[in-house]
């Protein structure tokens, strides 16, 4: 999609594997929409094509209501590149520039405010506040149509600095006001997927004891239960659980947000998913963490993924053609906590997943926040890095030279020695990962395909990645002709094995010391 006119050959076609990638503006109704939108396909001269939802909101083009162009997955773009526009995309995503403003962003890339500015205006027609703006926007609408909070309320939770402001920009962005938006969602409204928001929120109930209900869109095939399975083998008690059986399970944990707590469910519902999304509920203590909340499930569950770049990619070695064309929307989940991750790999060195998740139930049990108050299983939070960098672990029951990697791990966490939010430079986190004493390359790379959400990673010294290499008679240096998306490839291989198990099964997944 690098040209005008083969994108306007995808929105002829409306077709749903750009939702996101780019976005179009029809001069002649100063509308902008999604590549599929229902509506009749403009004329080629009438319509120009945006990179980003901001600008072609800065532009002056309004969102369209048929199709709903905010609600969009996000571009894997972003996740894949590992530049300042990546990197930046993604720390606005998570909220950064609502928190810490612009000057926090910079602070956080290594880069001065005007050299961000002019970079993302330059490549993305929009700079880091009209993008986050575009994203409060978005949280707004979510609100105003699944919760009956005040539209004062409102305001602040989605980050607006004043109730004017967000007044202003939902009428340019939605040309409607905010009770216009919630009273038009009230009688049935246009959604992309033809259920209201509202209707589900009052299914629910409505309200902060409900939860927010939200739709979490993904573009093309999404492999439910191989993704709820992956999380169910590695549910840590008190922190996570998993109701119901395959095909109909829920997915629940406990959150630790910048301004409070949480608790987010999410439903397997194969015969739902193929509708182009998951349901979600979150349940939050303060819901200024909604847009920071709904990102990090987003990367639990990789729902930005590009689903047919990896099949491609894939399928043109025959080795994995057949694993990528029977599990087509297998997908690699990142991690809900960078931080909480990072523990979590330390634990997994030389064990098994099993016993990986004891120790971490054991972990959380000992050293976990306990929650206000319990929710079925759900007791604690992870516990922090700061508490970990000195605690004794013995009630683990591991060698201390494990322990003493789990506190060097927590202590380099703590005190910014290593750096795990979403806009960390890839290459120079795994470089201080590596310095620390206990760390090798399978926990290394394990962080930064997880924690960092790197879609391109490879584990050649992982038991379960051989076993599959063999499975499939390939060999580890065929890797290289997978990338960019190593990683997805190192998933497929791990499902290969979950059909065909390793010959002995106390074998353990990481190979580091």
């Amino acid at each position: 999609m690098t040209t005008q006119d083969s994108r306007y050959e995808a929105v002829r076609s409306r077709d749903a594997r750009f939702d996101g990638v780019f976005f179009l503006g029809v001069r002649t109704t100063g509308i902008y929409c999604r590549p599929s939108c229902p509506a009749v396909t403009p004329k080629r001269e009438n319509v120009r094509f945006y990179p980003t939802a901001a600008a072609a909101q800065a532009a002056g083009f309004r969102a369209c209501r048929r199709c709903r162009p905010d609600a969009v997955p996000g571009s894997a773009e972003w996740n894949v590149r590992a530049d300042l526009v990546g990197r930046a995309m993604r720390m606005i995503s998570d909220g950064v520039v609502d928190r810490e403003g612009v000057a926090g962003l910079a602070e956080r890339l290594g880069y001065s405010p005007r050299q961000v500015q002019r970079q993302l205006t330059a490549e993305l027609g929009a700079g880091p506040v009209a993008l986050a703006r575009a994203q409060r926007a978005h949280t707004a609408r979510v609100l105003l149509q699944t919760t009956p909070l005040p539209v004062t309320q409102v305001a602040f939770a989605a980050g607006f600095a004043s109730v004017r402001q967000f007044n202003d920009t939902v009428r340019e962005i939605y040309a409607r006001t905010p009770s216009e938006l919630r009273a038009a969602s009230a009688r049935g409204g246009h959604g992309p997927a033809g259920r209201p928001e509202a209707r589900e929120a009052a299914t629910h109930g409505g309200g902060a004891a409900a939860g927010v209900p939200l739709r979490l869109a993904y573009r093309g095939s999404y492999a439910t239960g191989q993704i709820f399975g992956f999380l169910e083998r590695r549910v840590i008690p008190g922190v996570e659980e998993m109701l119901g059986a395959p095909g109909s399970r829920t997915y629940r944990r406990t959150l630790n947000l910048p301004y409070g707590t949480g608790l987010v469910e999410v439903d397997e519902c194969p015969a739902r998913s193929g509708k182009g999304w998951l349901d979600c509920r979150l349940h939050l203590g303060d819901l200024r963490d909604l847009t920071t909340a709904v990102q990090r499930v987003r990367r639990l569950f990789d729902l930005d993924a590009d689903p047919y770049a990896v099949v491609e990619r894939l399928g043109d070695d025959p080795a994995l053609a057949q694993l990528a064309a029977r599990t087509p929307g297998l997908r690699s989940p990142g991690a809900a906590d960078a931080h909480e991750l990072a523990i979590r790999a330390v634990l997994g060195q030389q064990v098994t997943v099993g016993a990986a998740r004891t120790l971490g139930g054991r972990l959380v049990a000992a050293y976990g926040k306990p929650l206000a108050a319990p929710d079925g299983t759900l007791t604690h939070l992870f516990p922090e890095a700061d508490a970990l960098a000195e605690a004794p672990l013995a009630e683990l029951g591991m060698p201390e030279s494990r322990r003493r990697t789990i506190r060097t791990v927590a202590a380099a966490l703590a005190d910014g020695t290593v750096v795990l939010d979403p806009g960390a430079d890839r290459q120079e986190t795994e470089r201080a990962l590596l310095a620390l004493p206990g760390v090798g390359p399978w926990t290394a790379g394990y962080m930064r395909m997880r924690a960092l959400g790197d879609p391109d990673v490879f584990l050649p010294g992982d038991v379960g990645v051989r076993h599959g290499l063999a499975l499939v008679g390939a060999e580890a240096a065929q890797a290289e002709q997978w990338r960019p998306w190593r990683s997805y490839a190192l998933h497929h291989l791990w499902h290969a094995t979950t059909l065909t198990p390793p010959p002995d099964p106390n074998c353990a997944p990481g190979a580091d010391g």
